[in-house]
C-alpha cells in the first residue's frame, strides 16, 4: 500500500500555517497545558477537560506525538498505564500558550464590559 500523500501540500514558507498544522485544533493547546500542569494520563485528561471524548483525545494525543510535541511512556502493567510528557520542542510552545491565555482573559473581560452597554 503506498504512503499517504496530501492533496494540498503544506506551505512551508508560512510560519502561521506550519504552527496551525501542529497545534491548530479545538483541544491541542488545552492538552499541552494539562501535560505541563502534571495531568499526564489520558484518563485524567478526559476527566479534566469538559466536552472532550476519549476518541478525540486519543486522536489529538496521537497527532501531537507524531508532530514531536509530546512523547509517551507505556508501562507494561495490568491494567496498561500510559503517561505523556512534553518534548524539548513541546516545551517551546509554553510562552506562547501563556500569551494566548493572557489574551483570552483580557478579551473575556473586555467583551464582558462591552456586552453591558
Amino acid at each position: 500500500m503506498p504512503a499517504y500523500e496530501r492533496k494540498i501540500p503544506v506551505d512551508l514558507t508560512c510560519g502561521i500555517n506550519i504552527a496551525m498544522g501542529v497545534i491548530g485544533s479545538k483541544w491541542k493547546l488545552c492538552i499541552i497545558d494539562l501535560i505541563n500542569r502534571g495531568v499526564i494520563r489520558p484518563k485524567d485528561m478526559s476527566e479534566t477537560v469538559e466536552g472532550i471524548n476519549k476518541r478525540v483525545l486519543q486522536q489529538q494525543l496521537k497527532e501531537l506525538e507524531m508532530s514531536g510535541m509530546v512523547s509517551k511512556i507505556v508501562y507494561a502493567e495490568v491494567p496498561l498505564r500510559v503517561e505523556y510528557f512534553l518534548t524539548e520542542i513541546g516545551l517551546t510552545i509554553l510562552p506562547l500558550l501563556r500569551t494566548i491565555e493572557d489574551w483570552g482573559n483580557l478579551y473575556a473581560s473586555l467583551s464582558d464590559k462591552g456586552s453591558r452597554k
